[in-house]
């Protein structure tokens, strides 16, 4: 079974880089362009992991991670935040808001891709209690 990841970005050269070397890695890929879309997309399909950039048109990315947060049914949802802004605080805000990385582009899509997998693999599922 092919795990589902859900790239949320805006910048169309990045989409493909990140498209192309998760579909390399054996990952069922979706695309978000903005955070709206995000939290549609997690809506019809809760995915396994989310790529979060932070600055997106119509909601960013610490908006969208808190929504996903909010929601019980993604609680099992891995989320990495990506972005250009490098300052500790926004790391340390991305983090308190349940992001499980940070990455700060420019990033290398091999070193990213090997993060994917170690996460998804070290996904636990919480089971619901009785």
């Amino acid at each position: 079974m092919s795990h589902t990841v859900l790239v949320v970005e805006d910048e169309p050269n990045i989409v493909l880089s990140l498209q192309f070397i998760l579909r390399q890695a054996g990952f069922t890929v979706r695309v978000a362009r903005d955070g709206e879309q995000a939290l549609r997309a997690i809506a019809d399909y809760i995915p396994d992991l989310v790529l979060l950039d932070i600055m997106l048109p119509k909601q960013d990315g610490f908006a969208v991670c808190e929504a996903i947060r909010a929601n019980a049914a993604c609680r099992n949802v891995k989320i990495i935040m990506l972005s250009a802004k490098s300052r500790e605080a926004d790391k340390e805000r991305a983090l308190a808001l349940g992001a499980d990385e940070f990455v700060t582009k420019p990033f290398s899509t091999r070193v990213l891709s090997k993060l994917v997998k170690e996460i998804v693999a070290t996904r636990r599922t919480i089971l619901p209690t009785k």
